[in-house]
């Protein structure tokens, strides 16, 4: 086991992983849908939550 904290990642970071644009980061953000954290003006993310997410079929309800 290793103490090893998860970095966190901007909307850039995220909309590139995800293969879509930014603007579509920001709508996903507006639902509700998407898990991320704010900090101060900007969005962070975990990637092990978006992955998460992804698996969880929850991405694949608004994607359509």
């Amino acid at each position: 086991m290793t103490n090893e904290t998860e970095s966190w990642v901007n909307l850039e970071t995220i909309a590139t992983h995800l293969a879509v644009s930014t603007d579509t980061i920001r709508a996903w953000i507006k639902k509700g849908a998407i898990p991320c954290y704010r900090a101060g003006k900007q969005y962070k993310f975990r990637l092990s939550e978006i992955n998460e997410w992804l698996k969880s079929g929850e991405a694949a309800k608004i994607m359509e």
